[in-house]
């Protein structure tokens, strides 16, 4: 992996709830990633899921997800805690162990790929409104939807490289209201946009920062929609300005078939500063891998004439 890689292979494993085996870990290995991304939602503050992660001997980064904060910034989880929060702190416990890759409100600088990776607001439950403000407020100073965009954009200003790989537990307002769609509200009223206004503010001062942002990726809103089982989300989105938008929260991911088992990861190929293609695969137990296409760059727009 050297500073001139021209091709980029990037797994997005999508809201993880406790579901990370060593096979996951495995599978990564087997599909040569150069990169992964994790969007959140580990488990309800499950640090030995953490744990296990943050020893993975690949590049990484990863956002925390409203569940990695459930029983310290819910009512019902609070009451429900398993441990006796005036002594220990799990929330910070998943922080310490993920370190510097942990990119909520910051970002990881990747010599070896001349790009880096932003995180929008962690903890996020989605939607237009102000939720866990506790939470931002007393571990980030921050009070409101507008600094939020803020802190987000200073990141941005602060990347060392050019090229800049959002990734977010929730995505951004702006990719559509239906309930299908990206972050589109499927539980009743159905319907409405139910992305971050903040990350969507935050990629927006990005590009007029002047920003090459090839691919924003996330996850929280599930691709199982709970108001009809006649087919799921809308997983990418392709915006006027080339941007893929990747929602990568395929849950449950992990399958039992059988005595089988498949494991779901999104990958990402990056070439030239452009997304050429994003897949989801199933990997079996022997490596099989079965692939579903989401997108690959329309050919007149690739510079080698071919995907």
């Amino acid at each position: 992996m050297t500073s001139h890689l021209k091709s980029l292979k990037i797994a997005v494993i999508g809201d993880v709830h406790d579901q990370w085996e060593i096979e996951d870990e495995l599978a990564l290995k087997r599909l040569e990633v150069d990169l992964a991304l994790f969007v959140g939602d580990f488990g309800n503050e499950s640090v030995e899921v953490v744990r296990q992660i943050a020893a993975l001997n690949i590049p990484f980064a990863a956002i925390m997800g409203n569940h990695d904060a459930w029983f310290t910034a819910t009512e019902w989880g609070r009451k429900k805690c398993p441990y006796d929060r005036s002594k220990e702190d799990w929330v910070q416990l998943q922080l310490d162990l993920l370190g510097e890759a942990h990119v909520g409100f910051g970002k990881l600088d990747l010599p070896a790929f001349n790009l880096t990776v932003v995180g929008s607001r962690p903890f996020s439950w989605g939607g237009p409104e102000w939720k866990f403000a506790d939470l931002c407020r007393e571990r980030y100073g921050v009070n409101d939807l507008d600094a939020s965009a803020a802190k987000i954009f200073a990141s941005v200003k602060q990347a060392q490289y050019e090229t800049i790989i959002f990734v977010g537990h929730n995505g951004p307002s702006g990719l559509g209201d239906r309930p299908e769609d990206p972050c589109g509200k499927d539980w009743h009223p159905i319907g409405g946009d139910y992305g971050d206004p903040d990350f969507a503010e935050a990629i927006s001062q990005s590009l007029t920062f002047g920003k090459t942002i090839p691919l924003v990726t996330f996850g929280h809103m599930h691709h199982t929609l709970r108001h009809t089982k006649k087919h799921i989300r809308k997983r990418v989105f392709r915006s006027p300005e080339g941007i893929i938008y990747l929602n990568a929260a395929c849950v449950p991911r992990i399958l039992e078939r059988g005595n089988h088992k498949l494991r779901n990861f999104s990958l990402v190929t990056l070439e030239d500063n452009k997304v050429t293609k994003a897949a989801s695969l199933w990997i079996d137990q022997n490596m099989n891998v079965e692939e579903e296409i989401l997108y690959t760059e329309p050919v007149s727009l690739v510079s080698t004439g071919q995907i």
